[in-house]
């Protein structure tokens, strides 16, 4: 007895989507996550995620590191005054009892004391360091001076030297004048991004 083979037609086969495991990335910088539906084993839907990409730290250069680990204090103009004077005539009577007066390391050490009086000076008074620093130096100067006979000789060795070492006095001072130029720079345009956000801020509709 023959049996007729009957051929049930075939529906057309849907291109089946490549699934991707949860994490694995797909060209284009795309995510793909699988999720399975209830009810339905075996079928899955594929949802598009937003993708992501790790944002890589630059990094930081030793010098500012070691910048950054500085104290960083906020003196007055009169504290920063006191502390720039302090600091040089100690520098001045040390270098008068260990190296006898050596005007090259006095003026050395000016260098970085203006730095710092005018990176630890507030905002409000960086007019004040370029200003401190010359009184500084000549406060310090007095020890290295070599002035005898009274108060009238001291005095005209101390103008003396500051005449003669007026190379060291210039730089110390140019340098705290660039680092509070710099600071009243930056402050100002921190000041203008924040008023702009204020003004953005204040014409946004309110919900």
């Amino acid at each position: 007895m023959e049996q007729h083979r009957t051929s049930q037609p075939q529906g057309r086969r849907r291109p089946q989507t490549p699934l991707t495991p949860p994490g694995a990335l797909v060209e284009g910088a795309s995510v793909y996550r699988v999720a399975a539906r209830t009810g339905q084993p075996g079928r899955g839907r594929v949802e598009r995620a937003v993708p992501v990409r790790p944002v890589r730290a630059r990094p930081v250069p030793p010098v500012v590191l070691a910048v950054r680990r500085l104290p960083n204090p906020r003196l007055t103009g009169l504290g920063a005054g006191l502390f720039a004077s302090a600091t040089m005539l100690v520098l001045g009577f040390l270098d008068w009892l260990i190296l006898d007066g050596q005007p090259i390391v006095y003026g050395l050490l000016f260098l970085p004391v203006s730095a710092l009086t005018a990176l630890w000076v507030r905002t409000a008074d960086l007019v004040t360091a370029p200003i401190s620093v010359p009184i500084a130096f000549a406060v310090g100067v007095v020890p290295i001076s070599g002035g005898t006979a009274g108060f009238g000789g001291q005095a005209m060795a101390v103008v003396t030297a500051l005449a003669v070492h007026a190379g060291w006095l210039y730089g110390g001072t140019l340098v705290a004048g660039l680092i509070a130029s710099v600071r009243k720079v930056r402050d100002m345009g921190r000041r203008q991004r924040a008023a702009a956000l204020r003004g953005q801020a204040a014409r946004r509709p309110a919900p």
